[in-house]
């Protein structure tokens, strides 16, 4: 097992009427930024519900932040809090406005040149503005963690970065707020939960029994309560064990020990910058082909899979390595996922200018640091 140190300051509150709680987890006298999407918490009655339990509190309201938070837009917001002297910010919605929260959170007091530089210097975050979030779609784990992905809409470019100076003070979860999620968004919800779990579990084995017995726990649930939600969308224990592991799955807890991948969501993230592909379509398309690519080096963690998480027991490693990903990919279809880039309208042209891209950059990715740019189009040409 390896070193590790493990914080997360984030309170979560969670369950059926929840959200009037923001009346005690607020300060009085703060001065608000409600920060929301397209406007869908209107509909379903989350937004009353918030107005509600903020009483009297000065409000501002900013929509739009986009499925794939454009750097533009925050620092559209950035300039509200300045006008408006905003001391609190509450983003209500999913990871995107969490993740957009974080960077306006950090950018509102950026001394550098370009606020951009957070994503592509990593520069270092000394301050940031107090957030706590109420959250209506369970994916991206935001909501107990320190990371965030912005895309710089321009330049197609989608980066990330992470800061102890970004965790929410606390977030809310009610699973009611999640019945009435389209169909498409309750896949890429459950896609991208599985996906956070496989890049911190299935890389060489460190003997961390803890962390993989956690992460497997996960993975069954999703496999147990994804192929029962699309036909039950209202059902409140299964949108309550979808949401409790979509936080779970990137709160840190599994990856305390373990090597770590991401290749999968790197990829990803370059495939929705270039073709507005959602981020849990890209990695439902590209965790299978990366996996054929690179079994060699996950060899233990997918025969290991296959038998705790989908009950295979016959076969050597190889064979049950390769019967794990063929069950990954029968799951993700189950859910309504895509696993090829033939699913999307994409073909062969659109993988070089995701390996150019990446040549330019130098990046090398993968636990081991050895999947290289031309890795990177065998993995792509795996999918077409």
């Amino acid at each position: 097992m390896n070193n590790f140190s493990f914080y997360n300051p984030t309170k979560i509150i969670f369950g059926k009427g929840e959200i009037a709680k923001l009346d005690t987890l607020i300060p009085k006298t703060a001065k608000i930024l409600l920060i929301y999407g397209s406007g869908s918490i209107k509909k379903n009655g989350v937004y009353q519900q918030v107005i509600a339990a903020l009483g009297k509190r000065k409000v501002t309201e900013f929509a739009g932040i986009e499925p794939n938070p454009f750097y533009e837009t925050c620092l559209d917001a950035v300039k509200v809090i300045k006008q408006k002297k905003i001391d609190f910010l509450l983003p209500v919605g999913g990871g995107s406005v969490i993740d957009a929260t974080k960077f306006i959170a950090a950018a509102n007091f950026y001394e550098g040149k370009d606020c951009w530089e957070i994503m592509s210097k990593q520069s270092e975050i000394k301050e940031a503005l107090p957030f706590g979030s109420v959250l209506t779609l369970p994916a991206t784990g935001s909501e107990m963690n320190k990371g965030a992905v912005i895309t710089k809409s321009d330049t197609k470019e989608k980066l990330a970065f992470h800061s102890d100076k970004v965790f929410p003070i606390f977030s809310i979860l009610d699973p009611e707020t999640t019945y009435s999620l389209p169909k498409r968004q309750v896949t890429n919800g459950i896609i991208d939960t599985f996906v956070h779990v496989m890049e911190q579990y299935c890389a060489y084995s460190v003997r961390n029994q803890i962390s993989d017995r956690f992460a497997e726990s996960i993975l069954q649930t999703l496999v147990e309560e994804g192929s029962k939600v699309i036909k039950n969308p209202t059902d409140y224990d299964i949108k309550a064990n979808l949401m409790w592991a979509a936080t779970m799955a990137l709160n840190g807890l599994i990856a305390c020990g373990q090597p770590e991948d991401w290749a999968t969501h790197m990829i990803g993230h370059e495939l929705t910058a270039f073709y507005d592909l959602d981020h849990g379509v890209t990695l439902s398309i590209v965790l299978p082909g990366l996996l054929r690519v690179m079994k060699k080096d996950k060899l233990d963690k997918l025969a290991q899979m296959a038998t705790r998480v989908f009950g295979i027991n016959e076969g050597s490693r190889g064979e049950r390595a390769d019967k794990a990903i063929l069950a990954i990919e029968r799951f993700f279809r189950t859910v309504g996922a895509p696993t090829h880039l033939s699913d999307v309208n994409l073909d062969a042209s659109c993988i070089e200018p995701i390996v150019e891209r990446m040549e330019k950059r130098g990046w090398k990715l993968g636990e081991k640091g050895n999947i290289t740019p031309a890795k990177v189009r065998e993995i792509l040409q795996n999918r077409l």
